[in-house]
């Protein structure tokens, strides 16, 4: 279906719905090298307007890549809950906004009407939103998970301690996570990127973590983040996983190339759920994302690659995940060219994530080549907090050492907690209140000789 819309005696036409939407992105270096965007600031402009007036309902009718050649398109058509969406369904796009920003439509109602929102009707209406508006619906979508603690109320923020090491060192693992703990970082997950996808070399690690975690009782969840089918190999021999990770892409092409497919998702998901290690909840996967992933396998089909990011969440949607972290900056300039471009895709993110009902995290993060600095990195910081983002990374000096790149680091995380007032997951708290490290307020202690003697403990 054809999209045309007039200005004056200039007549812009978009020959489909996929056309509208990347020509209705804002400006970004990857839709430029996929050659989806528009060519002017004025198309720009005048794609928003057409997309303003596209109702929702086509949405449910024009598919962006073809029911018969993509599995997460039949995934999206097929979950649909059309009851969810009669809240929605006499609205366009722009209606839509209005909607979601009005202040009848409250934290219930969001959560009623997100089965019935697609990915393509996120990223749409996101495409029309200024960062004040994302940033003042996501705030409303409160998404809350469980496994050995609770992530996502209102007010309260974590953090995945990130001990990454090159060589897989056990010492110089253990040394990120003392210095993590120590700064009240670990309540989202303790989660490790391996060197090597090597069973063993991945087992080594869940008895690690998982010894220190028995050894000291702490409420928190780990995850060594290989492959799906190293976990699940793993998981089948009762290995001692809490969270099966995996990277997630909005394409089945996408998707190959990462060497998964919605069936061995499930798979790892039903393996990983029988486990039952959980103590407060279930909910055990831990997917990652980012802007980009579709345009660098070529597996996009035409698609911007905000709409792709936003498709790849109804594949998170699916399997009731712990954690969801759109790493963000991480894959280059080549699709985020600098830190406004990277702001603005991170907001997007996680109002797109959290409106579908996903407990949304984000890597707050940027490659060395990329025109970004750590300035851009503390206003994104600041803005997910606002938005009311469920967890960032927490990385020893925000400089991974293994992967190489710059996230966010165990003060940044101090930082944002004292100037909004936010505390760790609750029995998270209490676990670093009964250690001595934070006091009855949340706030860390001052390091001192009781904090040498806790490391001394910890070794």
């Amino acid at each position: 279906m054809a999209y045309k819309h007039t200005i004056g005696s200039k007549v812009y036409q978009f020959n489909d719905l996929k056309t509208l939407l990347a020509k209705a992105s804002p400006y970004r270096s990857g839709d430029e090298l996929a050659t989806v965007c528009a060519e002017s600031y004025q198309e720009r402009v005048v794609a928003q307007i057409t997309l303003a007036d596209v109702p929702l309902k086509v949405f449910l009718n024009e598919a962006i890549i073809p029911y018969e050649k993509d599995e997460i398109t039949r995934l999206i058509i097929d979950d649909h809950d059309s009851e969810a969406f009669q809240a929605i369904s006499s609205l366009t796009v722009g209606g839509f906004r209005d909607w979601l920003l009005s202040n009848e439509t409250d934290t219930f109602l969001l959560k009623k009407t997100a089965p019935g929102i697609t990915p393509e009707m996120a990223a749409a209406v996101s495409k029309l939103m200024r960062n004040q508006d994302l940033i003042a619906v996501a705030k409303k979508c409160g998404v809350i998970t469980r496994f050995r603690n609770t992530i996502g109320l209102k007010g309260h923020f974590s953090t995945r301690l990130q001990p990454n090491h090159p060589t897989d060192d056990r010492k110089g693992i253990a040394a990120s996570i003392i210095d993590g703990l120590l700064s009240g970082s670990g309540d989202a997950v303790i989660g490790i990127n391996p060197a090597t996808d090597s069973p063993a070399a991945v087992m080594n690690l869940l008895r690690m973590i998982d010894t220190l975690r028995q050894q000291f009782d702490i409420p928190t969840q780990s995850c060594v983040l290989s492959h799906i089918t190293t976990t699940l190999e793993l998981a089948n021999k009762n290995a001692p996983v809490d969270l099966c990770f995996q990277s997630i892409g909005g394409t089945e092409q996408t998707n190959r190339s990462f060497g998964i497919n919605l069936a061995l998702i499930e798979e790892a998901y039903q393996a990983t759920l029988a486990l039952n290690r959980g103590t407060i909840g279930n909910n055990v996967m831990y997917f990652e994302t980012g802007q980009g992933s579709s345009l660098s396998a070529n597996a996009h089909h035409g698609v911007d690659q905000q709409t792709c990011e936003a498709r790849a969440y109804a594949v998170a949607r699916k399997f009731n995940p712990l954690l969801v972290n759109t790493v963000v900056g991480f894959i280059g300039p080549e699709y985020l060219y600098d830190g406004k471009q990277i702001i603005r895709a991170a907001l997007e993110d996680h109002f797109c994530g959290k409106l579908l009902g996903l407990p949304m995290g984000v890597d707050v993060c940027y490659t060395n080549h990329a025109e970004a600095d750590q300035d851009d990195m503390d206003n994104l910081l600041t803005l997910l907090g606002v938005a009311g983002c469920n967890f960032v990374m927490g990385i020893p000096g925000s400089d991974d050492i293994m992967l190489n790149y710059q996230s966010t680091s165990f003060h940044d995380a101090l930082y944002l907690r004292k100037v909004l007032g936010l505390k760790h997951a609750p029995e998270f708290e209490q676990w670093l209140q009964k250690q001595g490290i934070v006091d009855d307020n949340g706030d860390i202690l001052q390091v001192g000789l009781g904090h040498k003697l806790l490391a001394d403990k910890f070794y």
